[in-house]
């Protein structure tokens, strides 16, 4: 009986089930992809804070008097940056604008403030302001709306892990309570050092150095609420 020929089989593929690594497997190289969607909000943000504080700057510095190289002398920011700032050319950093609200004596909201009605106001995530470090391991989303002077100040911090966030002694009185909810982080407070777990909190009076460190694997999420002594806007 005349046997059938079998048809020549088609050469395998080097990604077929033959193969030693599936095709699913390259895209989990992918996987640390998700951190910088966290962040993505925060590289537009500051761009468009830029016009506001630099009208915020301008306005509070000449209210007090003061010209740009006295602002420079009592705030430790060059004249360059400041002039920067007040023209919309420059979106400071944290730390710089701490430093000048501390030069300035007046809340950190009083120089991101856009000014606008009181009343009710939902704040959309997608149209919060966030400011983010120089190094972008740190950001702080303002969760309260500007729009006058207050003494207390609301906000949700995110700190990546490892990263490191030092902040300046704040105007005398200002108190910050911070509680942790999700990550492990340490509080360096006046030379000693705090550890908090997911739910601790601690309160601290802010008007000396602190800072704030994630030794944990994972983004560190907190919330803070800052109280002033008094109210300046």
């Amino acid at each position: 009986m005349k046997r059938k020929s079998r048809p020549t089989p088609a050469p395998k593929s080097s990604r077929g089930a033959g193969s030693s690594e599936p095709p699913s497997r390259k895209p989990a190289a992918a996987a640390p992809a998700p951190a910088p969607a966290v962040l993505a909000p925060e590289h537009a943000e500051p761009a468009d804070l830029a016009p506001i504080v630099g009208a915020n700057l301008r306005r509070l510095r000449t209210r007090r008097g003061l010209s740009l190289e006295k602002l420079a002398n009592q705030s430790g920011v060059s004249r360059a940056m400041l002039g920067q700032i007040e023209l919309g050319q420059s979106a400071p950093t944290i730390n710089v604008l701490w430093k000048i609200a501390r030069a300035l004596e007046v809340t950190f909201s009083a120089l991101i403030s856009s000014r606008t009605q009181s009343g009710v106001l939902v704040l959309r995530a997608g149209e919060a302001k966030v400011l983010t470090s120089k190094d972008r391991a740190f950001s702080s989303r303002a969760l309260f709306p500007f729009d006058e002077p207050r003494r207390v100040e609301f906000y949700e911090l995110r700190l990546a892990s490892g990263g490191v966030e030092r902040a300046e002694s704040h105007a005398p009185g200002t108190a910050e309570n911070l509680v942790v909810s999700a990550g492990s982080v340490e509080i360096d407070i006046a030379g000693e050092t705090h550890h908090l777990d997911a739910g601790d909190s601690i309160l601290f009076e802010a008007d000396s150095p602190h800072a704030y460190r994630n030794i944990g694997r994972g983004e560190a999420v907190m919330f803070l609420v800052m109280t002033y002594a008094q109210e300046v806007g």
